[in-house]
């Protein structure tokens, strides 16, 4: 399977495959929510996602881009933001609950196969099997409009060009 490499703290590290191809059909998925329910991308279908997808919650760069998303979320239309990391549910939870948390949907990668679908496992460093920082849009027709694979692990996703793909500037 094809790698590609992003860096953490300047460091380069390996990520198994690659981001999904814009214009394509999104891969489907099975992630387990804060009440440890299955959630597919079928749940969300006719709706914008925004997958903020990161290696852990409890990290200050990914509680950031959730509490960011949380906000653009309650001012995007027809839009679901899915935050999704390895992190167990019931740590989602306690987040959520800490953070005030209302406008996302916390989403556990712990038992499924989604960051080898979407190209995002990290191969190795000490973040080994954890979830790379990206951001993937899908519209409600099912196509990713927009992919970011960030760069440095440490940096955060670019909100504004996100947030332009869903507004379709």
């Amino acid at each position: 399977m094809k790698e590609s490499t992003v860096l953490m703290g300047g460091n380069p590290i390996h990520i198994v495959g690659t981001l999904p191809k814009m214009d394509t059909k999104a891969p489907d998925f099975s992630l387990t929510d804060n009440k440890m329910q299955q959630q597919s991308l079928a749940d969300f279908k006719g709706k914008y996602v925004l997958l903020n997808i990161f290696p852990s919650v409890d990290t200050g760069v990914c509680s950031a881009s959730v509490r960011h998303f949380n906000e653009d979320a309650a001012k995007l239309p027809n839009t679901v933001v899915l935050c999704i990391s390895k992190d167990l549910p019931f740590a989602l939870k306690r987040f959520c609950g800490a953070e005030g948390i209302k406008n996302v949907t916390m989403l556990s990668d712990f038992r499924s196969d989604f960051g080898e679908k979407y190209g995002v496992k990290i191969a190795d460093s000490a973040m080994k099997g954890l979830l790379s920082r990206a951001v993937v849009i899908i519209n409600p027709e099912g196509k990713i409009i927009y992919e970011e694979q960030v760069s440095d692990i440490a940096h955060e996703p670019n909100y504004e060009a996100a947030i332009a793909a869903i507004n379709g500037k």
